[in-house]
């Protein structure tokens, strides 16, 4: 079964662990790392003849067109993640209009096609900013990947579908919700496919995780990971205890716990799963790279 693999394109000084301590207006002065880390990323897939999702930051975007170029010429799909990793429930349905409109302009000018996936900075479309799902599919969106079945003390609205689904009769109809994978144990959500809890759990979690979806459920795994996931020698920042902690438990094994997880399972991008499912027609959207 073909799993979707996601990739969120931001530095380690854009995730919201450290946004108490970084301002947005000095994110310039930080050592940039992303098109080393993504560029790792690229011959990773490229070595197992694999295509994945890349949610990119327009701020990113801006500053590193022909990452997002190389990206795109390598036959991935490039998605949005905003512009400057903003947390929906931080902004007005204005201003994240404003955000998400600028993003997805930015890089269909920098590829040349069409962007129809979104995934919101921390997966902050939650039971308060549902609203932002109309914005989303008023602005071209065809999907979107931000509502974490889960509970947590930042995002996720834990009733919410597991698998992905068309948005009906609610807020952004018609748009497709490709939630974070994960598996039901004693009536709770468990989150097995990516992000911190890649890293907390040990590498059999995730594998146990995928192949229960694939052979009992019969549903691919939605996968996410990090540029600066796999750079352990990244530079270490203040915060409080328990974000540091979930920003830079085990980044040491990441890189070959990826490499195993494109050795045990087929990936693709979200679209062509979605398209694989029939939940979008997307024959006239898909570009030339994807027949590379």
């Amino acid at each position: 079964m073909l799993n979707a693999l996601t990739i969120d394109v931001e530095d380690y000084y854009h995730v919201s662990a450290f946004e108490s301590v970084i301002r947005r207006e000095d994110w310039d002065r930080y050592e940039s790392r992303i098109a080393r880390n993504t560029h790792r990323i690229l011959d990773l897939l490229y070595e197992h003849k694999t295509k994945a999702t890349f949610f990119v930051l327009g701020w990113v975007a801006e500053r590193q067109p022909k990452l997002v170029q190389a990206i795109h010429e390598g036959g991935h799909e490039v998605a949005s993640h905003g512009y400057a990793h903003q947390r929906i429930d931080t902004q007005t349905p204005g201003q994240f209009r404003e955000e998400t409109r600028r993003s997805k302009q930015i890089l269909e000018d920098t590829i040349g096609d069409t962007i129809i996936g979104y995934r919101a900075a921390s997966y902050s479309i939650t039971a308060a900013t549902l609203w932002a799902l109309d914005i989303l599919r008023e602005e071209g969106f065809l999907y979107d990947s931000s509502i974490f079945p889960i509970r947590h003390d930042r995002y996720g609205i834990p009733g919410s579908q597991r698998f992905c689904y068309v948005l009906n009769g609610q807020g952004g109809s018609g748009l497709v919700e490709c939630p974070p994978s994960t598996v039901r144990v004693a009536g709770v959500n468990i989150p097995i496919a990516g992000g911190g809890y890649f890293r907390l759990f040990p590498y059999w979690v995730t594998r146990w995780g995928i192949r229960r979806l694939n052979e009992e459920e019969h549903q691919p795994a939605v996968v996410y990971v990090h540029p600066w996931e796999i750079d352990p020698e990244q530079p270490r920042l203040r915060a409080n205890p328990i974000s540091r902690f979930r920003h830079y438990v085990n980044l040491k094994g990441v890189e070959e716990r990826l490499t195993r997880l494109l050795q045990d399972f087929r990936f693709a991008p979200v679209r062509q799963v979605l398209k694989n499912r029939r939940l979008m027609d997307l024959d006239h959207l898909f570009s030339v790279q994807e027949e590379r």
